[in-house]
């Protein structure tokens, strides 16, 4: 008869003589496993599932493709827990540009931003072209939830997303970034929030804002800057489409 080697645990020694006295009959292990089952798993690599609502990051240019000299030379970022809502923006600069000259039109966003309202930054955590092309903007890492400076009073727990152009009413807005604008939200937005054609909870943290410091206010997940503070930004005609945005959201999110 086969030696059981002398290291085995009792369990592993009865399964081993079962095996060898019965054959082919099936063989059942306690539903605790071996011990070290689970370590072994994971040793191995085994993650648990992401959330059914995750979306794969979709292609992000990095700052270091159209930053002017010396702009990383900026404070630590500072980070919200999770990103609860998308604020969409645009840039008030003008259409019909070169999506080639994007750099540059970044360049000067971030000009302004960093030296002409002291910001350090640009204050947009993101910004999308009329080509589709996304782009990082303020620094701290594109995978990370990075407070923005981008709509006072709700900058934490939001990602600040701009559209390079001026979408007031009568403007059409392109195909492409409306679409970039959703497969970036969905990614960015926390697969275990609220559903994003929704509302959701924030504070403002500045008087500021259309709600005073310390108020709780009841926001669209998917929404304009014109939300949470006294401005037209993003321009009627991009505000008009966030609610498609936002269905696409939830459709890419498989809600």
């Amino acid at each position: 008869m086969r030696q059981v080697p002398r290291h085995r645990s009792p369990t592993a020694v009865a399964v081993a003589v079962l095996a060898l006295l019965c054959g082919t009959c099936p063989v059942f292990v306690p539903l605790g496993g071996t011990p070290g089952t689970a370590a072994a798993s994971r040793a191995a690599g085994h993650q648990p599932r992401p959330s059914r609502h995750h979306v794969e990051r979709p292609v992000i240019v990095p700052r270091s493709a159209w930053q002017a000299e010396g702009a990383d030379s900026v404070p630590g970022a500072r980070y919200a827990p999770k990103v609860k809502a998308v604020v969409v923006h645009h840039t008030s600069t003008p259409n019909g540009y070169d999506c080639a000259t994007v750099p540059e039109i970044l360049r000067g966003l971030y000009a302004g931003h960093a030296y002409g309202r002291h910001w350090d930054d640009i204050g947009y955590n993101f910004l999308v072209d009329s080509c589709g092309t996304i782009y990082e903007g303020r620094a701290g890492g594109a995978g990370r939830p990075v407070i923005g400076a981008h709509t006072k009073g709700f900058n934490e727990g939001t990602v600040g997303v701009a559209a390079i152009g001026t979408f007031t009413r009568g403007e059409t807005v392109p195909a492409p970034a409306l679409e970039a604008i959703a497969r970036l939200a969905a990614w960015k937005l926390d697969p275990d929030g609220p559903d994003p054609r929704g509302s959701v909870t924030l504070v403002s943290t500045n008087d500021e804002a259309r709600y005073p410091k310390g108020t709780s206010a009841v926001l669209p997940v998917i929404g304009g800057h014109r939300d949470g503070y006294p401005t037209d930004c993003p321009g009627a005609a991009l505000y008009a489409e966030l609610a498609g945005i936002g269905a696409r959201v939830a459709r890419l999110q498989k809600r």
